[in-house]
Formats: C-alpha cells, sequence, structure tokens
C-alpha cells in the first residue's frame, strides 16, 4: 500500500532557534536546580519565587507570574510550600483583597544569603563556558526579551508579557 500523504516540507529541528533556546533553558536550569535541591531541597518553581522575592521584595502573586514566567497555579503550589516551610509570609493585598502579597521571612533570607552566592557561581561557571559568545548571546536574548517587555507595576524592574499574534 502506497503512503498517498503528501510529503511535510524540509525542516530543520536542530537548527530551529526557539527549539535551542527551550532545550538549553532546561537543560541549564536543571544543572542549577540540581545543585540547590541538593543542598537546599527546594523546587525550581519555588527557586524562582524565592529569587524573585529576593530581587523585588514583597509582591503580588500576580507580579510574580507574569515576571518568572510562571503559571499561576504553579507559583501557589510553590508559595504554599515555602509558606509550610516558612521561607515566605503571605498577605492579603491592602488595595484588593483578591491578590495575595508574598515575602521573605528571615528564614527565607537567610536561605537565599546561601543561595544566591551558589546562584552566582553558576553564573560564572556558565560564562566561562560561553566565553566570548556570551556578548553575543546576551544581546541576542536582551533584543528579544525586549519584544515582550512592558512596565512594572509594582515590585520595580520590568514585566514580560506574551508577543501579540
Amino acid at each position: 500500500m502506497a503512503d498517498d500523504r503528501p510529503h511535510l516540507p524540509a525542516f530543520d529541528l536542530a537548527g530551529f532557534t526557539p527549539y535551542r533556546l527551550a532545550v538549553a533553558a532546561k537543560r541549564t536550569s536543571e544543572e542549577l536546580a540540581r545543585q540547590y535541591r541538593a543542598r537546599f531541597g527546594i523546587s525550581i518553581p519555588e527557586w524562582r519565587v524565592l529569587v524573585h522575592l529576593a530581587h523585588a521584595g514583597d509582591v503580588s502573586v500576580r507580579d510574580i507570574e507574569a515576571r518568572v514566567a510562571m503559571e499561576k497555579y504553579e507559583v501557589s503550589r510553590a508559595a504554599k510550600r515555602l509558606a509550610g516551610a516558612g521561607l515566605i509570609v503571605k498577605r492579603a493585598h491592602e488595595g484588593d483583597r483578591r491578590l495575595v502579597r508574598l515575602a521573605l521571612t528571615a528564614e527565607g533570607e537567610a536561605l537565599m544569603r546561601d543561595l544566591l552566592p551558589l546562584a552566582q557561581a553558576y553564573q560564572e561557571e556558565i560564562d566561562r563556558r560561553l566565553g566570548a559568545a556570551l556578548t553575543g548571546l546576551e544581546a541576542g536574548l536582551d533584543r528579544l526579551l525586549a519584544d515582550w517587555e512592558i512596565p512594572a507595576t509594582e515590585g520595580g524592574g520590568r514585566v514580560w508579557h506574551e508577543p501579540e499574534v
């Protein structure tokens, strides 16, 4: 029996930039995660919430969701585990009771004092591995990320949004 379906167009998945960026991001994230998971017992979503709170201070779940490209349920689950461990505190937003604000506790700040140098050492390792290619990669990432950037409403910095189609 002959295959009468039309052939698919040629496509180089290994050269497809979105695919390569996704694979590289996942692998670098997992490489760092193995280190902090072994030492501190936290997951990737928990790391992302903690590092954002260390950077931006007291912010809403919605703000973290927008800034770190996580789904609301991921932020909420991570926040629940971190609050249960005494690393963050959850409070109702003063202006909008539907929003939940998160902040590091003293225990969370102590953890981040140990964790941030580990993350910085990993950044330095990436810098060494990439060498001169790092400058071009950083410039390219800045251009791509600028397409999804909007002014922040709380916590300083910028918020990423999905590009309009």
